[in-house]
């Protein structure tokens, strides 16, 4: 991404904000671990999406009054001792390329320059968390923005966040289809690898040794890697078991680049031949989504995805006799069809409404039978296009023909 996306992204929302607000987004803080270990600092997506700027405790601060708005960009100042323990803090002149916010200024102002706008604005527009566990460091810091400006009404930019986020830029599908080859490359590291009596943070030790030696730095979320049993917790990260021969690998993993997420699964059977019944619940999986692929474009609502999937999948599963009705296929289909996909992996967006170009979902397939001792997902990234839809994970293989080709 350059400065000229973070420009716009700032530009869409002051336009949306009433006269005479003061608007403040926080990057977030670190979170205590234990004794004195902090856990690293995750910088807050929304802040990211606004600045391109990943440093902890800045914010962004902008003033609208009379249509026009001016905006600065408050950091850490330059400290000798601290930054020798935890780094190199980020330069003016750094930010500003990054962020093209050109009035950077040091954090100890910060509480001053509210101050002085709240005396000129009528509401103080905060970004607020709407998700179940807050991050106390961004509660802490809505906090201390309205105790700094008391008479301001609250204004929540969540929302119109939410809907910006929705339809992705073009750089963003660039960058998201270049988070997909190491993907791939991570994907096909685990195949490679695959045999009975691995275990599965073996597994995960190829995974992420392919996104290291390819210059990714962490996933885009924690990976779920399991063998046999541990299939059947959907969101699994114990990483202790051993697969035994025979057992499905499943594998929900995503890397990131420039900020962009992806999230692709795929299930194989360790010693790298599907059995009947493997073969048999996978082809209804992949079916699956080939329809899904097939049919989604534009217009359609987005609700449809997840229940087109439950239908269309419960109706195979009938066919080969495991269900005895399309209906009922909840007994072996645990989770939704879909999901937003991009600056986080459970993307912040307005889903609602009919389906529209530039959104990227995923098209998630899961099939669990613990009487079968069989558990997988098929899981691709789809971006709407102005006809129809492409499948941003395409390069990692899908097929049993491919799958087993790469095993052997």
């Amino acid at each position: 991404m350059d400065s000229l996306f973070y420009t716009q992204n700032r530009k869409t929302l002051y336009e949306t904000l009433p006269d005479e607000t003061l608007l403040c987004v926080y990057a977030g803080g670190a979170l205590r671990k234990t004794a004195d270990e902090d856990y690293a600092v995750y910088t807050d997506t929304n802040f990211l999406y606004l600045t391109g700027i990943e440093q902890a405790e800045s914010v962004l601060f902008a003033v609208k009054e009379n249509g026009e708005t001016e905006e600065s960009l408050f950091t850490l100042p330059p400290d000798m001792m601290k930054e020798r323990w935890t780094g190199k803090r980020i330069k003016p002149d750094a930010a500003t390329a990054i962020s093209g916010i050109a009035d950077i200024r040091s954090l100890d102002d910060l509480d001053d320059a509210v101050k002085a706008a709240a005396q000129r604005c009528r509401y103080i527009a905060l970004d607020e968390d709407d998700m179940k566990n807050n991050n106390m460091t961004r509660v802490a810091f809505g906090v201390r923005m309205t105790v700094l400006a008391p008479r301001l009404e609250k204004y929540d930019i969540r929302p119109q966040l939410r809907r910006q986020r929705t339809v992705k830029a073009p750089c963003e599908i660039e960058a998201m289809k270049k988070a997909e080859l190491l993907t791939t490359e991570g994907i096909l590291a685990m195949m490679r690898a695959s045999k009975p009596g691995m275990y599965e943070y073996q597994y995960k030790a190829e995974w992420d040794h392919a996104l290291l030696w390819r210059g990714c730095k962490e996933s885009a979320f924690p990976s779920i890697i399991s063998a046999g049993e541990n299939n059947f917790c959907i969101h699994y990260y114990g990483y202790n078991g051993q697969a035994q021969d025979g057992d499905m690998i499943l594998n929900d993993v995503g890397a990131k680049y420039d900020h962009m997420h992806t999230d692709v699964s795929r299930g194989w059977p360790c010693n790298g031949k599907y059995s009947d019944r493997q073969r048999a619940l996978y082809e209804c999986a992949l079916a699956t989504s080939d329809h899904m692929f097939e049919i989604l474009k534009p217009g359609l609502p987005m609700k449809f995805v997840d229940a087109e999937v439950h239908r269309y999948c419960g109706q195979l599963l009938c066919d080969i006799g495991l269900l005895d009705k399309p209906e009922n296929e909840k007994k072996y289909m645990w989770h939704g069809g879909a999901h937003h996909v991009g600056f986080d992996t459970h993307d912040m967006v307005d889903a609602t409404g009919d389906i529209k170009p530039g959104w990227v979902f995923c098209v998630d397939v899961g099939i669990y039978v613990e009487e079968w001792g069989i558990g997988f997902r098929l899981e691709d990234n789809c971006h709407i296009t102005e006809t129809g839809c492409e499948c941003l994970s395409i390069s990692t293989p899908r097929t049993i023909e491919d799958i087993e080709a790469v095993m052997n």
